[in-house]
């Protein structure tokens, strides 16, 4: 059972002269040896896993990496693949699209930026008629104020002498109807 010797069934040694004598299997050191040396390689064979673990391990890294390794050169051929595509294919053409839908928007935003440059010029202009138009009015009013201003006392002097007259002619009234009645009471 050994690796490099020759096998010697329990409990039988070969004798040191040559010939072959049996001898009991407990009788002497050099059997014990064999023995023990039997028992040890029974003993890994059956119960020390470790080479036979090791080795499954190596096969199962080497196997793990192999295909792992093609795994990830399949992902980097793929990847490769796909930013070929995009470079040669999709950016061309969204490069291409966006060109045109850009000077589009551009040309409209032109035309809307335009037109609203021109209403606001023209609610500018309107402001300033209306405030230009505010403050001729409101110069106007001020100017009848004035006039209405200065005419009052001309106004009122007219008006007070006009009352004065008709005070006068309602006091000459009474006192001809006081001279009238005043001729009715003597009877």
């Amino acid at each position: 059972m050994s690796g490099g010797g020759t096998e010697t069934p329990v409990g039988c040694e070969a004798a040191p002269g040559g010939g072959s004598k049996k001898r009991d299997s407990l009788g002497t050191a050099g059997s014990a040896h064999l023995i023990i040396k039997d028992l040890g390689e029974i003993h890994s064979r059956l119960l020390d896993h470790r080479p036979v673990i090791q080795g499954e391990t190596r096969y199962f890294v080497k196997e793990f990496e192999e295909k792992r390794g093609l795994r990830e050169m399949r992902v980097l051929e793929n990847l490769k693949n796909m930013i070929h595509e995009t470079n040669e294919h999709t950016l061309p053409k969204c490069r291409d699209t966006m060109r045109d839908s850009l000077s589009q928007v551009l040309q409209r935003l032109q035309a809307a930026n335009d037109s609203v440059c021109r209403l606001q010029q023209r609610e500018q202009e309107r402001k300033k008629i209306h405030s230009d138009h505010l403050v001729a009015s409101e110069k106007q009013h001020m100017l009848q104020w004035d006039n209405f201003m200065k005419e009052q006392p001309n106004k009122r002097a007219e008006v007070d002498e006009e009352h004065r007259k008709a005070m006068e002619r309602l006091k000459e009234q009474y006192a001809e109807m006081e001279k009238d009645l005043a001729k009715f009471s003597t009877f």
